[in-house]
């Protein structure tokens, strides 16, 4: 069976600096997974913020996907 990537971009804004800073990240996806999200997330960098903000949306799109796989 073949299950379809999730394809996602991010875009990162600073809302608090400190030594863990914390990030609001947007994520949005590729179509068949054409969603938005926004996560507030605390990272030392704006990097980390964005990774750990698409893995996120990955893990969520991923569920979604197998649940529909499940219901076919």
């Amino acid at each position: 069976m073949f299950k379809e990537r999730v394809l996602a971009s991010a875009t990162v804004d600073q809302v608090r600096g400190g030594s863990v800073p914390l990030w609001e990240v947007f994520v949005w996806g590729q179509p068949p997974f054409d969603r938005e999200r926004t996560y507030t997330i605390e990272a030392k960098t704006d990097t980390l913020a964005a990774f750990q903000g698409i893995e996120m949306f990955v893990d969520e799109m991923e569920t979604l996907r197998d649940a529909e796989l499940k219901e076919e």
